[in-house]
């Protein structure tokens, strides 16, 4: 059996426009991993302008191990009207497979959490899929709660496109 190299250094910094091929790459993974289609040509463009651009509606942060992408997370602030502060929502966390078990993903969602620490925010968000329980498990052991009492919906292009908005 081959065993992992050890683990010399973990960065954690914001991706620039110049990272958007790892970035990308890094997405793609995820699609994999979920077993969803990969972003077509579109929607990476629009990827790379929404992240990078000059009004960036997301931030993103990259891993790397010895100057190798390791992972990544996408942020992005919603609002609480009852709490009356920001919310740091987690839209992605993600970390390669080999890279795993070493602390990659713990240090991103860390980085994350003192985003929203040092932004003031009232809460951090995210959803996790049912069959994730290695992400699930890994929110237990952090002290995350499961919120039940939530259902996730979501009306898609076609369903907004669908909707009666003219009139």
């Amino acid at each position: 059996m081959q065993s992992k190299p050890e683990l010399k250094h973990i960065d954690i910094r914001q991706a620039r426009e110049d990272d958007a091929d790892d970035f990308l790459a890094l997405i793609d993974a995820l699609a994999d991993y979920e077993k969803l289609d990969r972003p077509d040509a579109g929607a990476r463009t629009r990827l790379v302008r929404d992240g990078f651009g000059p009004q960036p509606r997301f931030e993103a942060f990259l891993a790397f191990i010895d100057e190798r992408p390791a992972g990544y997370a996408i942020v992005y602030e919603t609002y609480s009207s009852f709490l009356a502060l920001p919310t740091l929502y987690l839209e992605d966390i993600f970390v390669l497979p080999a890279f795993r078990n070493r602390k990659v993903g713990l240090g991103l969602f860390l980085h994350c959490a003192r985003l929203a620490r040092d932004r003031g925010c009232g809460r951090m968000d995210w959803t996790v899929l049912h069959w994730n329980e290695l992400a699930i498990d890994f929110y237990r052991r952090l002290g995350a709660d499961h919120l039940k009492e939530w259902h996730l919906y979501r009306l898609s292009r076609d369903g907004i496109a669908a909707l009666p908005l003219d009139g």
